[in-house]
């Protein structure tokens, strides 16, 4: 069989099961934009970016700046050339707001959570992964030269029993999203460091949607790592890691999608120090209150910005995001192969920036398709 007609293949067998995606331009700033295919107006609700903060005068004004400044790209690694004055402030800043000793910024988070697995699991490791964890997680896992284990979602008894049954010996590296991304839900991050505490087990913590918590309880950290991303909540790009310095030190030296990989562009780590700011301060927490309020229009006290309306068949997904964009509201169908079978849903993400009444328009379109 020829390359060619290997692709033909493929192509057919994921047309033929309905799963075929392509991008659609959104000519966007915030919550409302234009489709570019047909022109159509909408509101979206699928974005990440929580607090609005791709937006903020002040985070822009930032990246105008670091281009001004330093130019559209770093040009080389971190380890060579490419590293700026910005990107050591801004893992200053970023180990300051999560109260670690120190934080390693990777040019996206999918390649933070490669680097940081890969870097401690090897043959003597046992990782344990939950599983709903994000791709990002489950590809590190794959990497790793280590024996992997996935545990039933947020079954921290099945989690104690699998290290006690199958470590015999090895290190254990526990790892879980703290905001799981398609069901909105969150991991016991408390429980989870008890447990790694006791057991001596190293704990990996994926925050990229921990906008609105869990939080870790300060002094709990003594054998953590915190993946963060600066794309979400802080509406730029990178990713990082925090944690105790001789762990974060190993990452610098270790992992190959920090060491081979060209540095964050200058003005992505100028907007990111700048959305930290704004993140710590008063401000910060007004935008958390008013995605606070917008979350719980839709539904009171869901612990994310990410709510998923199921559906269970893929057609009535299908249809139902067809049904809300004939409305002027966006809001994508998530089907498998990104879920199981029978899961399929719509997912909602809220942001401080949608106002409440377009909340409120969105609650009333899902209860008139039966969906709310």
């Amino acid at each position: 069989m020829t390359w060619a007609e290997w692709a033909a293949g493929e192509t057919s067998r994921i047309h033929a099961a309905g799963q075929w995606r392509a991008p659609r331009d959104l000519d966007a700033r915030g919550p409302e934009g234009t489709l570019s295919a047909d022109g159509r107006t909408v509101v979206h609700f699928a974005s990440n970016d929580y607090l609005g903060l791709t937006q903020h005068p002040a985070v822009v004004a930032a990246a105008h700046d670091a281009l001004d400044r330093w130019g559209a790209g770093a040009g080389a690694a971190r380890l060579i050339v490419g590293s700026r004055p910005v990107h050591s402030e801004l893992e200053s800043a970023l180990a300051a707001w999560k109260q670690a000793e120190a934080a390693v910024l990777f040019p996206t988070g999918f390649a933070a959570n490669l680097g940081t697995i890969t870097t401690f699991a090897d043959r003597n490791t046992l990782i344990c992964s939950d599983e709903l964890n994000h791709a990002s997680i489950i590809d590190g896992t794959r990497l790793a030269a280590a024996e992997t284990a996935v545990y039933p979602h947020r079954d921290l008894d099945a989690l104690e029993a699998m290290i006690g049954e199958q470590a015999r010996g090895r290190r254990v590296l526990v790892v879980s999203d703290t905001v799981f991304s398609m069901d909105g839900d969150i991991a016991d991050v408390t429980a989870l460091a008890d447990l790694t505490a006791r057991t001596g087990a190293l704990l990996v913590l994926d925050e990229a949607h921990a906008v609105l918590g869990p939080d870790l309880e300060s002094g709990a950290d003594a054998h953590v790592l915190r993946v963060g991303t600066l794309s979400k909540t802080l509406g730029a790009l990178g990713g990082f890691v925090a944690g105790p310095r001789r762990l974060t030190d190993l990452i610098v030296n270790r992992a190959r999608s920090y060491i081979f990989t060209t540095a964050s562009t200058p003005a992505d780590a100028a907007a990111a120090l700048a959305a930290v700011g704004v993140v710590t301060s008063a401000e910060g927490d007004e935008l958390r209150a008013r995605l606070r309020a917008n979350v719980d229009q839709l539904r009171e006290g869901h612990p994310s910005p990410i709510i998923p309306v199921m559906c269970g068949d893929e057609q009535r997904a299908l249809d139902a995001a067809a049904a809300l964009l004939d409305r002027g509201l966006l809001v994508p169908a998530i089907r498998p192969p990104t879920v199981a079978r029978g899961t399929s849903r719509l997912r909602v993400a809220l942001s401080a920036a949608h106002t409440l009444d377009q909340v409120r328009g969105l609650r009333a379109a899902l209860a008139d398709l039966d969906l709310a």
